[in-house]
Protein backbone atom coordinates (compact mmCIF):
# COMPACT_ATOMS: atom_id res chain seq x y z
CA UNK A 1 0.00 0.00 0.00
CA UNK A 2 1.72 3.19 -1.16
CA UNK A 3 0.48 6.42 0.40
CA UNK A 4 2.38 9.71 -0.06
CA UNK A 5 3.38 11.42 3.18
CA UNK A 6 2.46 13.48 4.98
CA UNK A 7 -1.26 12.73 5.20
CA UNK A 8 -3.19 14.97 7.52
CA UNK A 9 -6.30 13.70 9.23
CA UNK A 10 -9.17 15.32 7.37
CA UNK A 11 -12.83 15.67 8.22
CA UNK A 12 -14.92 13.85 5.67
CA UNK A 13 -17.60 15.30 3.47
CA UNK A 14 -21.25 14.88 4.49
CA UNK A 15 -21.93 12.77 1.39
CA UNK A 16 -19.15 10.30 2.15
CA UNK A 17 -19.67 6.87 3.64
CA UNK A 18 -17.28 7.56 6.50
CA UNK A 19 -19.03 9.47 9.31
CA UNK A 20 -17.75 12.86 10.38
CA UNK A 21 -15.11 12.64 13.07
CA UNK A 22 -14.27 8.97 12.50
CA UNK A 23 -10.54 8.41 12.05
CA UNK A 24 -10.11 4.67 12.08
CA UNK A 25 -11.32 1.48 13.67
CA UNK A 26 -13.08 1.58 17.04
CA UNK A 27 -10.82 1.54 20.06
CA UNK A 28 -10.51 -2.11 21.04
CA UNK A 29 -8.22 -4.77 22.41
CA UNK A 30 -9.04 -6.80 19.31
CA UNK A 31 -6.44 -7.02 16.51
CA UNK A 32 -6.65 -4.54 13.64
CA UNK A 33 -7.12 -5.92 10.14
CA UNK A 34 -3.76 -6.01 8.32
CA UNK A 35 -1.59 -8.24 6.16
CA UNK A 36 0.10 -9.52 9.29
CA UNK A 37 -3.24 -10.54 10.81
CA UNK A 38 -4.28 -12.31 7.61
CA UNK A 39 -0.95 -14.15 7.48
CA UNK A 40 -1.32 -15.24 11.09
CA UNK A 41 -4.88 -16.43 10.54
CA UNK A 42 -3.87 -18.33 7.40
CA UNK A 43 -1.22 -20.10 9.41
CA UNK A 44 -3.62 -20.95 12.21
CA UNK A 45 -6.47 -22.03 9.92
CA UNK A 46 -4.41 -23.80 7.27
CA UNK A 47 -3.18 -22.48 3.95
CA UNK A 48 -5.98 -21.56 1.57
CA UNK A 49 -8.68 -22.31 4.14
CA UNK A 50 -11.65 -20.21 5.00
CA UNK A 51 -10.73 -19.61 8.61
CA UNK A 52 -13.29 -20.61 11.21
CA UNK A 53 -12.10 -20.13 14.72
CA UNK A 54 -12.54 -18.00 17.80
CA UNK A 55 -11.72 -14.45 16.86
CA UNK A 56 -12.40 -14.77 13.13
CA UNK A 57 -15.66 -16.71 12.91
CA UNK A 58 -15.85 -17.79 9.33
CA UNK A 59 -14.29 -14.92 7.39
CA UNK A 60 -12.90 -15.95 4.00
CA UNK A 61 -9.29 -14.88 3.47
CA UNK A 62 -7.51 -13.97 0.22
CA UNK A 63 -6.33 -17.25 -1.31
CA UNK A 64 -3.78 -15.57 -3.56
CA UNK A 65 -0.43 -13.81 -3.27
CA UNK A 66 -1.21 -10.08 -3.33
CA UNK A 67 2.40 -9.31 -4.27
CA UNK A 68 1.81 -11.09 -7.58
CA UNK A 69 -0.98 -8.70 -8.61
CA UNK A 70 0.08 -6.29 -11.32
CA UNK A 71 -2.35 -3.36 -11.23
CA UNK A 72 -3.84 -2.13 -14.50
CA UNK A 73 -6.93 -0.36 -13.12
CA UNK A 74 -6.96 3.06 -11.47
CA UNK A 75 -10.19 4.08 -9.78
CA UNK A 76 -11.22 7.60 -8.79
CA UNK A 77 -13.87 7.79 -6.07
CA UNK A 78 -13.17 4.83 -3.79
CA UNK A 79 -16.42 4.72 -1.84
CA UNK A 80 -18.36 1.84 -0.38
CA UNK A 81 -20.05 0.99 -3.67
CA UNK A 82 -16.79 0.65 -5.58
CA UNK A 83 -15.43 -1.67 -2.91
CA UNK A 84 -18.63 -3.75 -2.91
CA UNK A 85 -18.74 -4.00 -6.70
CA UNK A 86 -15.80 -3.53 -9.10
CA UNK A 87 -13.19 -4.28 -6.42
CA UNK A 88 -15.06 -7.49 -5.57
CA UNK A 89 -15.18 -8.63 -9.21
CA UNK A 90 -11.43 -8.06 -9.48
CA UNK A 91 -10.92 -9.93 -6.20
CA UNK A 92 -13.07 -12.82 -7.46
CA UNK A 93 -10.78 -13.20 -10.46
CA UNK A 94 -7.67 -13.19 -8.29
CA UNK A 95 -9.25 -15.75 -5.95
CA UNK A 96 -9.95 -18.03 -8.92
CA UNK A 97 -6.43 -17.60 -10.31
CA UNK A 98 -7.95 -16.12 -13.49
CA UNK A 99 -6.29 -12.71 -13.37
CA UNK A 100 -3.42 -10.72 -11.88
CA UNK A 101 -5.17 -7.37 -12.28
CA UNK A 102 -5.54 -5.13 -9.22
CA UNK A 103 -6.68 -1.61 -8.43
CA UNK A 104 -4.99 1.67 -7.51
CA UNK A 105 -7.42 3.95 -5.73
CA UNK A 106 -7.40 7.73 -5.88
CA UNK A 107 -9.45 10.88 -5.45
CA UNK A 108 -9.07 14.63 -5.11
CA UNK A 109 -10.93 15.42 -1.87
CA UNK A 110 -10.05 15.57 1.81
CA UNK A 111 -12.25 12.51 2.23
CA UNK A 112 -10.05 10.59 -0.22
CA UNK A 113 -6.93 11.52 1.73
CA UNK A 114 -8.62 10.37 4.93
CA UNK A 115 -9.61 7.04 3.36
CA UNK A 116 -6.07 6.57 2.02
CA UNK A 117 -4.75 6.84 5.55
CA UNK A 118 -7.34 4.44 6.98
CA UNK A 119 -6.71 1.82 4.29
CA UNK A 120 -2.94 2.32 4.49
CA UNK A 121 -3.08 1.30 8.15
CA UNK A 122 -4.73 -1.93 6.96
CA UNK A 123 -2.40 -2.55 3.98
CA UNK A 124 -5.33 -1.86 1.65
CA UNK A 125 -7.40 -4.72 3.10
CA UNK A 126 -11.01 -4.38 4.19
CA UNK A 127 -13.91 -6.60 5.22
CA UNK A 128 -16.87 -7.02 2.88
CA UNK A 129 -19.88 -8.35 4.82
CA UNK A 130 -22.96 -9.50 2.93
CA UNK A 131 -26.12 -9.50 5.06
CA UNK A 132 -29.67 -10.66 4.48
CA UNK A 133 -31.87 -11.29 7.49
CA UNK A 134 -29.85 -13.45 9.87
CA UNK A 135 -27.48 -14.65 7.14
CA UNK A 136 -23.98 -13.15 7.16
CA UNK A 137 -20.97 -13.85 4.97
CA UNK A 138 -17.68 -12.07 5.62
CA UNK A 139 -14.73 -11.84 3.29
CA UNK A 140 -11.48 -9.90 3.33
CA UNK A 141 -10.85 -8.17 -0.01
CA UNK A 142 -7.29 -7.72 -1.25
CA UNK A 143 -7.69 -6.33 -4.78
CA UNK A 144 -7.05 -2.70 -3.75
CA UNK A 145 -3.25 -2.71 -3.70
CA UNK A 146 -2.35 0.98 -3.91
CA UNK A 147 -3.87 4.38 -3.08
CA UNK A 148 -2.71 7.72 -4.47
CA UNK A 149 -4.70 10.59 -2.93
CA UNK A 150 -4.46 13.68 -5.12
CA UNK A 151 -5.86 16.33 -2.82
CA UNK A 152 -2.50 17.97 -2.05
CA UNK A 153 -0.18 16.53 -4.68
CA UNK A 154 -1.65 15.00 -7.86
CA UNK A 155 1.72 14.18 -9.42
CA UNK A 156 1.78 10.52 -8.26
CA UNK A 157 -1.69 10.01 -9.74
CA UNK A 158 -0.66 11.64 -13.01
CA UNK A 159 2.40 9.41 -13.20
CA UNK A 160 0.20 6.38 -12.62
CA UNK A 161 -2.25 7.40 -15.34
CA UNK A 162 0.57 7.87 -17.85
CA UNK A 163 2.10 4.48 -17.02
CA UNK A 164 1.49 2.06 -19.95
CA UNK A 165 0.40 -0.57 -17.42
CA UNK A 166 -2.68 1.53 -16.56
CA UNK A 167 -5.23 0.38 -19.10
CA UNK A 168 -8.52 1.18 -17.36
CA UNK A 169 -9.53 4.35 -15.52
CA UNK A 170 -12.77 3.70 -13.64
CA UNK A 171 -14.99 6.28 -11.98
CA UNK A 172 -17.60 6.57 -9.25
CA UNK A 173 -17.71 10.33 -8.73
CA UNK A 174 -21.55 10.71 -8.44
CA UNK A 175 -24.03 11.54 -11.14
CA UNK A 176 -23.74 15.30 -10.70
CA UNK A 177 -19.96 15.46 -11.13
CA UNK A 178 -19.97 15.15 -14.92
CA UNK A 179 -20.06 18.45 -16.86
CA UNK A 180 -22.93 17.17 -19.00
CA UNK A 181 -26.57 18.26 -19.04
CA UNK A 182 -29.24 16.76 -21.28
CA UNK A 183 -26.59 14.99 -23.33
CA UNK A 184 -24.45 18.07 -24.03
CA UNK A 185 -21.12 19.17 -22.57
CA UNK A 186 -21.39 22.15 -20.22
CA UNK A 187 -18.35 24.40 -20.12
CA UNK A 188 -17.55 26.33 -16.96
CA UNK A 189 -14.83 28.85 -16.28
CA UNK A 190 -13.34 26.77 -13.46
CA UNK A 191 -13.17 23.65 -15.63
CA UNK A 192 -11.59 25.55 -18.52
CA UNK A 193 -8.94 27.03 -16.23
CA UNK A 194 -8.15 23.64 -14.69
CA UNK A 195 -7.97 21.77 -18.01
CA UNK A 196 -5.57 24.35 -19.45
CA UNK A 197 -3.45 24.53 -16.32
CA UNK A 198 0.02 23.00 -16.11
CA UNK A 199 -0.95 21.86 -12.59
CA UNK A 200 -4.58 20.67 -12.77
CA UNK A 201 -6.39 19.81 -9.54
CA UNK A 202 -9.87 18.62 -10.60
CA UNK A 203 -10.82 15.15 -11.80
CA UNK A 204 -11.32 16.08 -15.44
CA UNK A 205 -8.33 18.39 -15.53
CA UNK A 206 -6.14 15.53 -14.29
CA UNK A 207 -7.61 13.01 -16.74
CA UNK A 208 -7.13 15.36 -19.69
CA UNK A 209 -3.54 16.11 -18.67
CA UNK A 210 -2.80 12.38 -18.40
CA UNK A 211 -4.37 11.60 -21.77
CA UNK A 212 -2.39 14.41 -23.38
CA UNK A 213 0.85 13.02 -21.96
CA UNK A 214 -0.02 9.55 -23.22
CA UNK A 215 -0.72 10.95 -26.68
CA UNK A 216 2.60 12.78 -26.79
CA UNK A 217 4.40 9.64 -25.57
CA UNK A 218 2.89 7.53 -28.34
CA UNK A 219 0.78 5.47 -25.94
CA UNK A 220 -2.80 4.35 -26.38
CA UNK A 221 -5.37 6.07 -24.16
CA UNK A 222 -6.75 4.21 -21.17
CA UNK A 223 -10.33 2.95 -21.31
CA UNK A 224 -12.64 5.18 -19.26
CA UNK A 225 -15.08 2.95 -17.36
CA UNK A 226 -17.88 4.92 -15.73
CA UNK A 227 -19.61 3.07 -12.87
CA UNK A 228 -22.01 5.86 -11.88
CA UNK A 229 -25.78 5.51 -12.17
CA UNK A 230 -26.34 7.39 -15.41
CA UNK A 231 -28.19 6.42 -18.59
CA UNK A 232 -25.57 5.72 -21.20
CA UNK A 233 -22.89 6.33 -18.58
CA UNK A 234 -20.16 5.55 -21.08
CA UNK A 235 -21.63 8.11 -23.47
CA UNK A 236 -21.79 10.66 -20.63
CA UNK A 237 -18.15 10.04 -19.71
CA UNK A 238 -17.18 10.34 -23.39
CA UNK A 239 -19.05 13.63 -23.77
CA UNK A 240 -17.39 15.00 -20.62
CA UNK A 241 -13.88 13.90 -21.63
CA UNK A 242 -14.13 15.06 -25.24
CA UNK A 243 -15.62 18.41 -24.20
CA UNK A 244 -12.94 18.99 -21.58
CA UNK A 245 -10.18 17.87 -23.97
CA UNK A 246 -11.36 20.35 -26.60
CA UNK A 247 -10.83 23.15 -24.10
CA UNK A 248 -7.17 22.17 -24.00
CA UNK A 249 -6.52 21.13 -27.59
CA UNK A 250 -8.64 20.28 -30.62
CA UNK A 251 -5.92 17.84 -31.66
CA UNK A 252 -6.13 16.06 -28.31
CA UNK A 253 -9.92 15.80 -28.50
CA UNK A 254 -9.68 14.34 -32.00
CA UNK A 255 -7.09 11.78 -30.86
CA UNK A 256 -9.30 10.65 -27.96
CA UNK A 257 -12.33 10.46 -30.24
CA UNK A 258 -10.46 8.21 -32.67
CA UNK A 259 -8.69 5.98 -30.17
CA UNK A 260 -10.59 6.06 -26.87
CA UNK A 261 -13.16 3.66 -25.45
CA UNK A 262 -15.99 4.45 -23.05
CA UNK A 263 -18.03 1.29 -22.41
CA UNK A 264 -21.54 1.65 -21.06
CA UNK A 265 -22.26 -0.28 -17.88
CA UNK A 266 -25.21 -1.08 -15.64
CA UNK A 267 -24.09 -1.58 -12.05
CA UNK A 268 -26.28 -2.73 -9.17
CA UNK A 269 -25.72 -3.42 -5.49
CA UNK A 270 -27.36 -1.71 -2.52
CA UNK A 271 -24.47 -0.48 -0.38
CA UNK A 272 -25.28 1.79 2.57
CA UNK A 273 -22.82 4.28 3.99
CA UNK A 274 -20.43 2.83 6.55
CA UNK A 275 -21.26 3.88 10.12
CA UNK A 276 -19.67 3.52 13.53
CA UNK A 277 -22.41 0.99 14.28
CA UNK A 278 -21.11 -1.09 11.35
CA UNK A 279 -17.59 -0.93 12.76
CA UNK A 280 -18.80 -2.05 16.18
CA UNK A 281 -20.83 -4.88 14.61
CA UNK A 282 -17.81 -6.05 12.61
CA UNK A 283 -15.65 -6.15 15.74
CA UNK A 284 -18.28 -8.04 17.72
CA UNK A 285 -19.16 -10.44 14.90
CA UNK A 286 -15.76 -11.23 13.42
CA UNK A 287 -13.33 -10.61 16.25
CA UNK A 288 -11.13 -7.93 14.68
CA UNK A 289 -11.44 -4.23 13.93
CA UNK A 290 -11.69 -2.58 10.53
CA UNK A 291 -11.59 1.19 10.07
CA UNK A 292 -13.64 1.13 6.90
CA UNK A 293 -15.61 -2.08 6.33
CA UNK A 294 -18.35 -2.47 3.73
CA UNK A 295 -21.73 -3.92 4.69
CA UNK A 296 -24.06 -4.64 1.79
CA UNK A 297 -26.74 -6.94 0.42
CA UNK A 298 -25.80 -10.28 -1.21
CA UNK A 299 -27.27 -9.31 -4.60
CA UNK A 300 -25.00 -7.85 -7.27
CA UNK A 301 -25.33 -7.34 -11.00
CA UNK A 302 -23.14 -5.92 -13.74
CA UNK A 303 -23.96 -5.64 -17.43
CA UNK A 304 -20.94 -4.29 -19.28
CA UNK A 305 -20.42 -3.30 -22.89
CA UNK A 306 -17.44 -5.20 -24.27
CA UNK A 307 -15.68 -2.18 -25.75
CA UNK A 308 -12.16 -1.52 -24.43
CA UNK A 309 -9.04 0.05 -25.90
CA UNK A 310 -6.97 -2.67 -27.58
CA UNK A 311 -3.44 -2.79 -26.18
CA UNK A 312 -0.72 -4.78 -27.93
CA UNK A 313 0.97 -7.52 -25.89
CA UNK A 314 -1.28 -6.85 -22.88
CA UNK A 315 -4.80 -7.73 -21.77
CA UNK A 316 -7.20 -4.91 -22.55
CA UNK A 317 -9.42 -5.86 -19.64
CA UNK A 318 -9.79 -8.50 -16.94
CA UNK A 319 -12.01 -11.48 -17.87
CA UNK A 320 -14.93 -10.01 -15.93
CA UNK A 321 -17.33 -12.57 -17.36
CA UNK A 322 -15.56 -15.28 -15.33
CA UNK A 323 -16.65 -13.41 -12.18
CA UNK A 324 -20.28 -13.20 -13.26
CA UNK A 325 -20.42 -9.95 -15.24
CA UNK A 326 -22.63 -10.00 -18.31
CA UNK A 327 -20.50 -8.85 -21.24
CA UNK A 328 -22.82 -7.57 -23.94
CA UNK A 329 -22.99 -5.37 -27.02
CA UNK A 330 -26.15 -3.65 -25.76
CA UNK A 331 -26.36 -2.52 -22.14
CA UNK A 332 -29.34 -0.22 -22.70
CA UNK A 333 -32.20 -2.63 -21.79
CA UNK A 334 -30.51 -3.58 -18.51
CA UNK A 335 -29.67 0.03 -17.80
CA UNK A 336 -33.22 1.29 -18.34
CA UNK A 337 -34.62 -1.50 -16.19
CA UNK A 338 -32.33 -0.76 -13.28
CA UNK A 339 -32.38 3.04 -13.42
CA UNK A 340 -36.14 3.41 -13.92
CA UNK A 341 -37.29 0.66 -11.55
CA UNK A 342 -34.69 0.40 -8.78
CA UNK A 343 -33.24 3.91 -8.73
CA UNK A 344 -36.57 5.46 -9.68
CA UNK A 345 -38.30 3.73 -6.76
CA UNK A 346 -35.48 4.71 -4.41
CA UNK A 347 -35.78 8.40 -5.35
CA UNK A 348 -39.58 8.27 -5.29
CA UNK A 349 -39.84 6.86 -1.77
CA UNK A 350 -36.91 8.80 -0.29
CA UNK A 351 -38.40 12.28 -0.07
CA UNK A 352 -41.83 11.09 1.08
CA UNK A 353 -40.16 8.99 3.80
CA UNK A 354 -38.07 11.99 4.86
CA UNK A 355 -41.21 14.13 5.13
CA UNK A 356 -42.80 11.42 7.28
CA UNK A 357 -39.76 11.22 9.58
CA UNK A 358 -38.71 7.70 8.53
CA UNK A 359 -34.96 7.12 8.82
CA UNK A 360 -34.29 3.81 7.06
CA UNK A 361 -35.21 2.48 3.62
CA UNK A 362 -36.23 -0.90 5.06
CA UNK A 363 -38.80 0.77 7.35
CA UNK A 364 -40.12 2.96 4.54
CA UNK A 365 -40.58 -0.05 2.28
CA UNK A 366 -42.56 -1.89 4.95
CA UNK A 367 -44.89 1.10 5.39
CA UNK A 368 -48.05 0.09 3.44
CA UNK A 369 -48.78 3.43 1.68
CA UNK A 370 -45.14 3.83 0.65
CA UNK A 371 -44.89 0.25 -0.58
CA UNK A 372 -48.11 0.59 -2.58
CA UNK A 373 -46.69 3.82 -4.00
CA UNK A 374 -43.49 2.26 -5.34
CA UNK A 375 -45.27 -0.88 -6.52
CA UNK A 376 -47.74 1.23 -8.49
CA UNK A 377 -44.98 3.47 -9.82
CA UNK A 378 -43.11 0.43 -11.13
CA UNK A 379 -46.02 -1.69 -12.36
CA UNK A 380 -48.35 0.96 -13.78
CA UNK A 381 -45.88 3.55 -15.05
CA UNK A 382 -42.12 2.98 -15.12
CA UNK A 383 -42.16 -0.58 -16.50
CA UNK A 384 -44.37 0.62 -19.37
CA UNK A 385 -41.44 2.69 -20.64
CA UNK A 386 -39.17 -0.36 -21.07
CA UNK A 387 -39.70 -1.00 -24.77
CA UNK A 388 -37.13 -3.82 -24.86
CA UNK A 389 -37.04 -6.31 -21.98
CA UNK A 390 -33.52 -7.35 -20.93
CA UNK A 391 -32.69 -10.86 -22.06
CA UNK A 392 -33.24 -13.45 -19.34
CA UNK A 393 -35.07 -11.07 -16.98
CA UNK A 394 -38.65 -11.57 -15.77
CA UNK A 395 -39.74 -7.99 -15.10
CA UNK A 396 -42.54 -9.00 -12.69
CA UNK A 397 -40.10 -11.02 -10.60
CA UNK A 398 -37.55 -8.20 -10.82
CA UNK A 399 -40.05 -5.79 -9.27
CA UNK A 400 -40.79 -8.27 -6.49
CA UNK A 401 -37.07 -8.71 -5.88
CA UNK A 402 -36.66 -4.95 -5.44
CA UNK A 403 -39.28 -4.85 -2.69
CA UNK A 404 -37.50 -7.74 -0.95
CA UNK A 405 -34.11 -6.05 -1.30
CA UNK A 406 -35.35 -2.67 -0.10
CA UNK A 407 -36.91 -4.25 2.99
CA UNK A 408 -33.88 -6.40 3.95
CA UNK A 409 -33.85 -5.98 7.76
CA UNK A 410 -30.07 -6.43 7.97
CA UNK A 411 -29.26 -3.46 5.72
CA UNK A 412 -29.46 -0.07 7.43
CA UNK A 413 -29.63 2.01 4.26
CA UNK A 414 -30.62 5.54 5.19
CA UNK A 415 -33.22 7.79 3.65
CA UNK A 416 -30.71 10.63 3.96
CA UNK A 417 -28.35 8.80 1.57
CA UNK A 418 -31.09 8.36 -1.02
CA UNK A 419 -31.95 12.07 -0.75
CA UNK A 420 -28.43 13.11 -1.80
CA UNK A 421 -27.99 14.90 -5.15
CA UNK A 422 -31.60 15.05 -6.29
CA UNK A 423 -30.73 17.38 -9.16
CA UNK A 424 -28.37 14.76 -10.55
CA UNK A 425 -30.73 11.83 -10.04
CA UNK A 426 -34.17 13.02 -11.12
CA UNK A 427 -33.35 13.54 -14.82
CA UNK A 428 -32.35 9.89 -15.11
CA UNK A 429 -34.45 8.08 -12.54
CA UNK A 430 -37.83 9.83 -12.85
CA UNK A 431 -38.01 12.44 -15.64
CA UNK A 432 -37.09 10.04 -18.45
CA UNK A 433 -39.97 7.73 -17.48
CA UNK A 434 -42.36 10.65 -17.04
CA UNK A 435 -41.56 12.10 -20.46
CA UNK A 436 -42.11 8.69 -22.05
CA UNK A 437 -45.46 8.27 -20.34
CA UNK A 438 -46.57 11.76 -21.33
CA UNK A 439 -45.62 11.09 -24.94
CA UNK A 440 -47.56 7.80 -25.03
CA UNK A 441 -50.56 9.05 -23.07
CA UNK A 442 -49.82 6.63 -20.25
CA UNK A 443 -50.44 7.00 -16.54
CA UNK A 444 -48.31 9.64 -14.76
CA UNK A 445 -49.75 10.05 -11.26
CA UNK A 446 -47.06 8.19 -9.28
CA UNK A 447 -44.14 9.67 -11.23
CA UNK A 448 -45.64 13.11 -10.72
CA UNK A 449 -46.10 12.41 -7.03
CA UNK A 450 -42.40 11.53 -6.85
CA UNK A 451 -41.46 14.98 -8.15
CA UNK A 452 -43.98 16.65 -5.86
CA UNK A 453 -42.45 14.83 -2.89
CA UNK A 454 -39.02 16.18 -3.79
CA UNK A 455 -40.43 19.70 -4.18
CA UNK A 456 -42.18 19.51 -0.81
CA UNK A 457 -38.98 18.17 0.81
CA UNK A 458 -36.95 21.06 -0.61
CA UNK A 459 -39.35 23.49 1.04
CA UNK A 460 -37.68 22.33 4.24
CA UNK A 461 -40.55 21.43 6.59
CA UNK A 462 -41.46 17.89 7.64
CA UNK A 463 -45.06 16.76 8.00
CA UNK A 464 -44.87 17.25 11.78
CA UNK A 465 -43.80 20.87 11.32
CA UNK A 466 -40.16 20.37 12.24
CA UNK A 467 -37.34 21.68 10.08
CA UNK A 468 -35.79 19.14 7.73
CA UNK A 469 -32.03 18.72 7.46
CA UNK A 470 -31.64 18.56 3.70
CA UNK A 471 -29.13 16.12 2.20
CA UNK A 472 -26.27 17.45 0.12
CA UNK A 473 -26.73 18.50 -3.49
CA UNK A 474 -24.36 20.61 -5.63
CA UNK A 475 -27.33 22.71 -6.71
CA UNK A 476 -29.30 22.64 -3.47
CA UNK A 477 -29.77 26.43 -3.23
CA UNK A 478 -30.99 26.63 -6.82
CA UNK A 479 -33.39 23.69 -6.43
CA UNK A 480 -34.69 25.07 -3.13
CA UNK A 481 -35.43 28.44 -4.72
CA UNK A 482 -37.70 26.81 -7.32
CA UNK A 483 -39.40 24.73 -4.61
CA UNK A 484 -40.10 27.79 -2.47
CA UNK A 485 -41.68 29.57 -5.42
CA UNK A 486 -44.09 26.66 -5.65
CA UNK A 487 -45.59 27.56 -2.28
CA UNK A 488 -47.46 30.38 -4.09
CA UNK A 489 -47.27 29.18 -7.71
CA UNK A 490 -47.46 25.36 -7.62
CA UNK A 491 -46.20 24.82 -11.15
CA UNK A 492 -43.09 27.00 -10.68
CA UNK A 493 -41.06 23.94 -9.76
CA UNK A 494 -41.79 22.35 -13.13
CA UNK A 495 -39.69 25.12 -14.69
CA UNK A 496 -36.55 23.86 -12.93
CA UNK A 497 -34.88 22.79 -16.16
CA UNK A 498 -31.57 21.61 -14.70
CA UNK A 499 -33.34 18.66 -13.07
CA UNK A 500 -36.63 18.40 -14.93
CA UNK A 501 -35.58 19.36 -18.46
CA UNK A 502 -37.17 21.85 -20.83
CA UNK A 503 -40.34 19.92 -21.73
CA UNK A 504 -42.30 19.18 -18.58
CA UNK A 505 -43.36 22.75 -17.89
CA UNK A 506 -45.33 22.87 -21.15
CA UNK A 507 -47.59 19.93 -20.25
CA UNK A 508 -51.02 21.07 -19.07
CA UNK A 509 -51.84 17.51 -18.00
CA UNK A 510 -48.76 17.30 -15.81
CA UNK A 511 -49.39 20.75 -14.33
CA UNK A 512 -52.86 19.69 -13.18
CA UNK A 513 -51.65 16.48 -11.54
CA UNK A 514 -48.63 18.20 -9.96
CA UNK A 515 -50.79 20.98 -8.51
CA UNK A 516 -53.13 18.36 -7.03
CA UNK A 517 -50.18 16.46 -5.55
CA UNK A 518 -48.66 19.54 -3.87
CA UNK A 519 -52.04 20.56 -2.48
CA UNK A 520 -52.65 17.11 -1.01
CA UNK A 521 -49.13 16.94 0.48
CA UNK A 522 -49.76 20.25 2.22
CA UNK A 523 -53.17 19.16 3.48
CA UNK A 524 -52.72 15.48 4.31
CA UNK A 525 -48.97 15.06 4.68
CA UNK A 526 -46.89 12.51 2.83
CA UNK A 527 -48.33 9.27 4.21
CA UNK A 528 -51.88 10.61 4.07
CA UNK A 529 -51.42 11.61 0.44
CA UNK A 530 -49.88 8.29 -0.50
CA UNK A 531 -52.79 6.51 1.21
CA UNK A 532 -55.31 8.54 -0.79
CA UNK A 533 -53.46 8.14 -4.09
CA UNK A 534 -52.73 4.39 -3.82
CA UNK A 535 -55.77 2.98 -1.98
CA UNK A 536 -57.11 1.67 -5.29
CA UNK A 537 -53.85 -0.10 -6.18
CA UNK A 538 -54.63 -3.81 -6.51
CA UNK A 539 -51.07 -5.01 -6.03
CA UNK A 540 -50.11 -6.86 -2.88
CA UNK A 541 -48.15 -5.39 0.00
CA UNK A 542 -45.39 -7.48 1.60
CA UNK A 543 -44.93 -6.83 5.32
Amino acid sequence: MVVPEPLATAQTQPSSDLPLGTDSAPSSDLPRLSSALVKRLESEAGAGASAHQAGLRGVALPAYDRSSLTGGITHIGVGGFHRAHLALYVDDLAQAGSSTWSITGSGITAHDSHIARVLSEQDGLYLLAEREGEHVEGRIIGSLTNFLPAEHDPSPLLANLVDPNTRILSLTITEGAYPVEHGAFVESESLAVDVRSSSPRGTFGLLIAALDRRRKAGLAPFTVLCCDNLPGNGHVARTAILGAAALRSAELASWIERNGAFPNAMVDRITPQTTDADRAWVAETFGFTDGWPVVCEPFRQWALEDHFVEVSARQSRPPFELAGALMTSDVLPYEHMKLRLLNGSHSALAYHAALAGIQYVRDATLNPPIQRFIRSLMKDEAVKTLTVAPAGIDLDEYQESLVRRFSNPAIADTIARLCLDGTGKFPTFIVSSLESQLASGGEIRMLTLAIAGWCRYLQGVADDGSALVLSGDPFLAEATSFALRSTTDPTAFLHYERALGPNLASSTRLAEVFTEALSDLKTFGSLGTLERWTSQFAGKVSL
